[in-house]
């Protein structure tokens, strides 16, 4: 997405957003990992907030102002600051959370709060003044027609679980950024979509599993949905590197369908040596 710099947006604009964070001695663009036509951090004389946004006609606007609601009810989440809508330009301003993204690889001390990261945002509810198609609708293609009810759940899941939507603090907390994906979902669905993410940066598959399995809400959900899941994780992400091949995505395909593998074998087995 092409960007504009802070400078560039309109004087009306920038004024608005001064008489909330006050005057800004400085600007700095986000190198990357935001899809926002403005993205920026911000120092003023109190300290530095985070701020995006896009033109107000921008046909993608409203997943912007669901971002920053979702945002609102989130756990393990920026705050949001404040939001103008002013010069043609809809703007967020969030808490800067001063951090790095995490290491995801075997062995690493950031492994235990991403488990407890996972754990808190699975004990969240979707909020009910919150209107968005669950996860089991937007995967509606990739699912059988008739979708088993524990495909069904009603809990706030961020859903794009890559470590570039995470940052480690300081003190060792896992904050969750970019909402924008934000959907009503089973409780353990960021949990599996974690997954694939594990095995990519070099976990086994029985490893991305284990750490998984610390998490109350993957631990005790039906292991034949979570076999049907990662074969949609697997199945979905296959077809968008077909129809919408981005550099990143061959890799986690492989993750994903390693995993599916795994799972598959596991349920074999396991129907082997208890039979019906």
């Amino acid at each position: 997405m092409d960007r504009i710099d802070w400078h560039d947006l309109p004087a009306e604009t920038r004024a608005a957003v001064e008489r909330h964070a006050g005057s800004i001695d400085r600007a700095e663009a986000a190198p990357h990992g935001v899809m926002s036509r403005l993205a920026c951090t911000i120092w003023t004389r109190t300290g530095q907030a985070f701020v995006k946004g896009t033109h107000e006609d921008d046909p993608q606007a409203w997943v912007y102002r669901h971002e920053a609601r979702v945002t609102r009810h989130a756990p393990h989440a920026p705050r949001i600051l404040w939001d103008v809508s002013v010069g043609g330009w809809q703007l967020y301003g969030y808490e800067y959370i001063e951090g790095r993204y995490p290491d995801l690889r075997p062995e690493s001390d950031d492994l235990a709060a991403l488990v407890h990261t996972l754990t808190v945002v699975s004990q969240s509810p979707w909020p009910d003044s919150l209107r968005k198609k669950p996860l089991h609708t937007r995967w509606a293609e990739f699912l059988p027609e008739e979708t088993p009810s524990g495909l069904q759940g009603r809990a706030l899941a961020h859903t794009d679980m890559s470590p570039h939507n995470m940052l480690m603090t300081k003190a060792g907390e896992l904050f969750l950024l970019d909402w924008a994906l934000a959907c009503p979902a089973p409780a353990w669905a960021d949990t599996a979509l974690a997954i694939p993410r594990l095995v990519s940066a070099g976990h086994t598959p029985q490893q991305a599993e284990t750490i998984a399995r610390q998490v109350p809400a993957y631990r005790t959900a039906a292991p034949g949905v979570l076999t049907m899941f990662a074969r949609t994780v697997y199945t979905a992400w296959e077809d968008w590197e077909r129809t919408r091949p981005m550099p990143h995505r061959a890799a986690l395909t492989a993750a994903a369908g390693a995993w599916a593998a795994y799972r598959e074998n596991e349920r074999q087995t396991d129907t082997r040596s208890h039979p019906s």
